[in-house]
Order: C-alpha cells, then structure tokens, then sequence
C-alpha cells in the first residue's frame, strides 16, 4: 500500500507492503543503513535542562566507599550539606557512621546521582 493507503502495484499472494508514517511533527525514521532512530528516545542526561555534571559518578562512588566516613565523595560532587553531615555522624558514633558512606557510595556506583547544582552525574 502507498503513503495514502492504496494498493501499490501487484504483490504476490498473501503478502502486502505497508508504510507505517510518523505522526507529523515526529521526526523518528530509517537512516541509510535501514536502522531505526529517533531522537525522542535519548538517554536522560541528554535531555536534561542543565546539561550533565562535570563530575564523574565512579569517582565520587569509589570516594564515597573509601573515604565515606568523612564525606569526602559528597564534597566532590559538590552536596557539603550531605558531606558535612556525614562527617559529623561518623565522628559522634565514633566511627560507626562510616557505615552510610560506604552505603551510599554503592548507590552512587549503581543509580549515579546529582552534583551540588542538581545535575546528573557523567558516566
């Protein structure tokens, strides 16, 4: 069938040709090499409106793992509340709290997460 849904030429018995349009405005399609694309399907950090950190999620994981008792991956990507907090945890539990610094530097490491300004952080 053609763009207006009539029949295009002969087909052999049983088997038809379709064109599937995008709704207009879309721009998804076919590239040359026959894929499909569309740049409605981005990854987030794509589309996000601030753009994406400078700061690298491994580094501030493997901060926060090694050196999470003291804050030290949350004063990398920029959240001092959080460091600060962290810090003092650490301090009146007398080492205990360090426990959330190792926690949450596996998080860091599997979900990523946001440097101080609330943007995502880089592969």
């Amino acid at each position: 069938m053609g763009r207006a849904g009539r029949p295009r030429g002969r087909q052999p018995t049983g088997q038809t040709s379709v064109n599937i349009l995008a709704p207009s405005g879309c721009r998804c399609g076919q590239d040359a090499s026959g894929s499909l694309w569309c740049p409605l399907m981005t990854t987030p950090y794509q589309q996000h409106p601030y753009g994406v950190s400078d700061k690298s999620k491994v580094v501030a994981g493997i901060l926060q793992i090694l050196l999470g008792g003291f804050g030290i991956g949350r004063f990398y990507m920029g959240d001092t509340k959080t460091g600060v907090i962290q810090l003092v945890v650490t301090l009146v539990t007398c080492g205990f709290g360090a426990i959330w610094g190792l926690i949450d530097g596996i998080l860091i490491l599997v979900n990523g997460g946001v440097d101080g300004q609330g943007r995502p952080l880089r592969d």
